[in-house]
């Protein structure tokens, strides 16, 4: 018996079509907080159906292998334009295939191995999907730990393994009535109104914080290990130089990226972004707090 279910996330309502008797929304705990109702199919960001009988009628041209969350991910491009995703688990095990059109509106994935394994790979591809159609929407997908205070979100941003999270924990620890919008994978969109928001998602890493919320960005803090403490705002090369490597987007589609692009751009013409420089102690954490906060 099949089931549909409707996600919103950033603002953005998606489809989920589980076709099959295999798999179900218990595939998806961390998406529970973001279920909504049906709505058109033209207002959808995108439609995925989940079938463990489908199978790929070609075989598909490799480009390229996608890095998600430091899981490397084969794509292949298909004669009509299509991809095609191979998706491996942290064990390098192959655990889902799924196949998006062009313009990332639609796809068909099935899944393998156990419980594990198959949520790992439907919420990546619904990372994917997401990220990808998204970008046509003035939304993307960015690498970050997000704290809130006072109504603002402020996004930490940088290489795995930089402090991100252990910087935000700071905030939470020292800086009052502060707090933890998402971990690792939040939404940034730039709204009708065209004011910059991050929204909470489904996808947060290690951490288990799925808030179906949202805040103006008040700032984007691109953090550097160092001996000492120091902070600067960064120019615009640097400011985009700091955002564009955070956004999860399909480098070999052109349309994709260049709407990536445009919207990183748009984002750095009503956003700051500041450097840096610091320990992974209190000083350094009051030091970005009163440098960067919105007054």
């Amino acid at each position: 018996m099949s089931e549909t279910v409707y996600y919103k996330v950033g603002d953005h309502t998606y489809r989920i079509i589980f076709a099959d008797d295999k798999n179900s929304t218990q595939l998806l705990p961390s998406s529970k907080p973001f279920v909504s109702e049906a709505v058109n199919d033209d207002e959808l960001l995108f439609s995925l159906t989940v079938n463990d009988g489908w199978r790929p009628k070609e075989q598909g041209s490799e480009i390229g292998q996608f890095d998600c969350n430091g899981n490397p991910h084969g794509v292949y491009v298909l004669s009509d334009g299509s991809y095609r995703i191979q998706v491996s688990d942290p064990g390098n095990r192959q655990c889902c295939l799924i196949e998006m059109t062009p313009d990332f509106r639609n796809a068909t994935l099935c899944l393998n191995g156990t419980y594990d394994m198959r949520s790992f790979g439907l919420n990546n591809a619904l990372m994917m999907m997401y990220a990808f159609a998204g970008s046509f929407r003035n939304t993307i997908l960015i690498h970050a730990s997000v704290v809130r205070k006072d109504g603002y979100g402020y996004l930490c941003l940088g290489v795995s393994g930089t402090g991100k999270s252990t910087h935000t924990s700071l905030w939470l620890k020292h800086i009052a009535e502060t707090d933890l919008l998402n971990d690792d994978n939040p939404v940034v969109r730039i709204c009708d109104d065209g004011v910059v928001r991050v929204y909470g998602s489904p996808w947060s890493g290690k951490t288990p914080c799925y808030r179906n919320d949202s805040a103006p960005v008040g700032a984007f803090l691109q953090l550097k290990q160092a001996p000492y403490n120091k902070i600067r705002q960064q120019n615009v090369v640097e400011t985009f130089a700091s955002i564009m490597p955070s956004c999860s987007l399909m480098k070999w589609d052109k349309p994709n990226y260049t709407a990536v692009c445009d919207t990183v751009s748009a984002i750095m013409q009503n956003t700051k972004t500041y450097l840096l420089e610091c320990l992974p102690d209190e000083a350094a954490c009051r030091l970005s707090y009163e440098t960067i906060r919105v007054v």
